[in-house]
């Protein structure tokens, strides 16, 4: 547990040197209001869009649950009367 806080501490107070190079730039380099508003309309469109794609995976693994039910349940019912009168 020590380690790994010691890690983190470590990792926390290296990151700004190793993110703030070329006279604190960063890795993008010159940043005006243009590329600031792009990356805004970029995160708007990223959250509609995740959520909607984990929205349609999460359908299609209910649905395919739900067949797997349906197919047991008959499975048990078919094994019912399969020693019947």
């Amino acid at each position: 547990m020590r380690l790994a806080v010691a890690t983190v501490v470590a990792f926390a107070l290296l990151a700004p040197a190793a993110l703030a190079h070329d006279g604190g730039q960063g890795t993008y380099g010159q940043v005006n209001d243009k590329v600031t508003t792009n990356a805004g309309f970029i995160v708007i469109a990223f959250f509609p869009l995740f959520i909607l794609l984990m929205s349609l995976l999460q359908w299609r693994l209910e649905k395919r649950k739900d067949a797997r039910k349906r197919a047991a349940k008959r499975r048990a019912g078919a094994a019912e009367w399969r020693g019947g009168w």
